[in-house]
């Protein structure tokens, strides 16, 4: 199940909202510009799928966003725990950061959080199997795939290469809880 927690940039250890329904999340998230999705694979996935496999299954919602939004880059990347890049990948990711252009990640499989800073509020968006986030070019951001991750997601990107993230070099991220904290 998917969750949307809500904080003041005055109180970070205390969320001001937190919601837990699909629609909830979907209208709190789309007044402030970022589109947020359920789908649905449209072909039974297993543990081994490879990208070729996951792109076909979530192809129809893919194709929509290519022709609606003019997206060109599409890959997957499955993190866990045996990656040998995985505590950097974190680190990384755990920084303030943004893109120049508009992003999707769908979640297959695992979860992720991704937190948004706009103007005095954090959204914290963790996105279980299906949630598909949009966010708009140049919202500050960070995400968290966990201590122990182990996840699959779809990432689609309007270059035809995936991009590099824009360090902002703020420290709020280390003030906010971590996915694992949420959980």
């Amino acid at each position: 199940m998917s969750q949307l927690f809500v904080y003041h940039t005055s109180q970070p250890i205390q969320a001001i909202k937190v919601l837990n329904h699909f629609e909830d999340i979907s209208s709190t998230l789309a007044q402030i510009g970022v589109g947020f999705e359920q789908w649905q694979a449209q072909q039974p996935l297993t543990a081994e799928s490879d990208a070729e496999q996951i792109i076909a299954a979530y192809d129809a919602n893919i194709a929509r966003l290519q022709q609606s939004a003019g997206y060109k880059n599409v890959d997957v990347i499955k993190v866990d725990e045996a990656h040998a890049d995985a505590l950097e990948l974190r680190k990384q990711y755990l920084e303030e950061h943004s893109y120049p252009e508009d992003t999707v990640r769908c979640v297959v499989n695992g979860r992720l959080a991704f937190s948004l800073h706009i103007d005095e509020h954090i959204y914290v968006a963790v996105c279980a199997k299906g949630a598909a986030i949009s966010i708009p070019a140049g919202i500050k951001q960070w995400s968290d795939m966990g201590e122990r991750p182990h996840f699959t997601a779809i990432r689609l990107f309007n270059t035809t290469q995936a991009l590099e993230p824009q360090l902002t070099g703020d420290t709020i991220a280390q003030h906010y809880p971590v996915l694992d904290d949420l959980l």
